[in-house]
């Protein structure tokens, strides 16, 4: 056992706040009180909120019975002895413009971003890339206040859920003469940017801590098992093999 001095005790508190702050910048529905302007209520944006959680909710649960992916993060999930209740554990909510979603260790919720993740297909993506930070936090006992931590966990779901080709072709990180080093190069720059996003520390801070751990964290492809292709079936054979570990939902 150890001791903390009072030093290290009010700089974790004070550690501990303005990560709070930064982290409730983002995700506003996380504050308990949100007020209302008298321009918020002349134009209904109550109404028109309660609408894109309707909404949310209903691609969230279409996700869960539909897509191959989330099937399998919530089989990884349960096969290691956390098992996601969609009431408890996903929540829709409003946000910051720049983000799609997060995960919060401290509910252990997962957060939909219903004014950002507009779409299905953005809900799918948002979930399955969450639900890597839930597998990590859950069974790799992810200490999301250590930035290798989180950069590892950021590489990780960037790789299993997103970068294909084509999308990094868009994001301008893959072109034709760097196809071998397009995917690795799509997901330092995704896992940077959440970085960035995530503790509001500079792109160099960033691309430091991603770049420590990015050897071990990108081969490391639990419970996916592989870097899944755009326009493939490798969804659909993730899905199946992982019945496999016991990952059945």
């Amino acid at each position: 056992m150890t001791v903390e001095s009072t030093e290290n005790k009010e700089k974790s508190i004070s550690e501990k706040s303005n990560t709070e702050a930064e982290y409730s910048d983002l995700y506003p529905g996380r504050k308990e009180i949100r007020s209302r302007s008298w321009f918020d209520k002349l134009f209904l944006k109550e109404k028109r909120e309660q609408l894109d959680k309707t909404q949310c909710e209903i691609n969230v649960y279409k996700c869960v019975q539909n897509s191959s992916l989330v099937k399998l993060m919530l089989g990884a999930l349960k096969g290691s002895g956390c098992e996601v209740d969609l009431g408890r554990h996903i929540a829709c909510e409003v946000c910051d413009e720049k983000v799609t979603g997060g995960y919060d260790p401290e509910t252990n919720q997962i957060i939909i971003c219903q004014n950002t993740a507009r779409t299905k297909n953005y809900v799918q993506s948002t979930l399955s890339h969450e639900m890597i930070h839930m597998f990590d936090y859950c069974r790799n006992k992810l200490d999301l206040n250590n930035i290798d931590h989180l950069a590892c966990t950021e590489i990780r779901a960037a790789n299993q859920c997103h970068c294909s080709f084509l999308g990094a072709w868009f994001r301008g990180t893959a072109s034709l003469f760097n196809i071998k080093k397009a995917h690795q190069n799509c997901v330092i720059d995704k896992a940077v940017r959440s970085l960035v996003a995530i503790k509001n520390i500079s792109k160099d801070e960033a691309t430091e801590a991603v770049m420590r751990v990015f050897d071990k964290c990108y081969n490391d492809l639990e419970p996916v098992g592989r870097r899944l292709r755009r326009n493939s079936m490798d969804m659909e054979k993730a899905y199946y093999e992982g019945t496999y570990y016991g990952y059945s939902n």
